[in-house]
Order: C-alpha cells, then structure tokens, then sequence
C-alpha cells in the first residue's frame, strides 16, 4: 500500500479512535467509581456470570486474575464478581457519562435474580 492510501485511513482511524474514547468511560475511571451495588452471593461467581449474560446479552465478559468483569452498555456498568470463601462478591460500579442503555432498575433486578 502506498502512502498516499494510507494517510487517509490512517485519519479516518484515528477519528474513530477519538470519538469512541469520547463516548464511553475508561476502565480504570470506572474501577475508581464509587459502587451502586456491593452484595454477597452464595453463588458462585461463573454461575452469576452465566446469569447475567443471559439476562443481559449485551454484556461484555472479561476474566483476570480471579475475578470476572461485566461491561453493561457503552462502559455505563462495571460489575465486578469476585469469588470468596462463601461464594461470590458482588460489585457494581456506575459511570458518569450513562448512555441509558440498561436502567439502573433493571440491573438492579438482574442483579437480585442472579444473586440469589
């Protein structure tokens, strides 16, 4: 590819990269976010996790180092679970920038219904 191809997708990249970190919160602004939620669980955290993903299909699963993390919606919801000796720990962090793609009400309620 020449230069002349690449500079121009090379923009229009870089545009894209732009407004997608305009609209949506960073992980670790997220992980610095006061929680909605924080709950314990007699469930294991994979059986939340399944859980969720069904109730929320649109959730995005990240696995590390133990625990598993939810994003719900644009980066809107963090959900944390992390497995403890009685099961799971539950927490849910909201951004700043909600882009009301699932209710807070709702999550709530899935929430409580994998939970328990």
């Amino acid at each position: 590819m020449n230069l002349h191809r690449f500079a121009p997708i090379c923009a229009v990249l870089s545009g894209v990269a732009a407004l997608a970190a305009c609209s949506s919160t960073s992980g670790p602004e997220l992980r610095a976010s006061k929680p909605v939620i924080h709950v314990s669980s007699a469930r294991p955290a994979s059986e939340i996790s399944s859980c969720l993903q069904r109730m929320i299909p649109s959730a995005q699963t990240r696995r590390d180092q133990g625990t598993t993390e939810l994003l719900v919606g644009s980066n809107a919801w963090l959900v944390t679970l992390t497995p403890s000796a009685y099961g799971s720990i539950v927490k849910v962090q909201q951004s700043s920038g909600d882009d009301g793609g699932v209710p807070e009400p709702e999550l709530r309620f899935d929430i409580a219904r994998c939970t328990t």
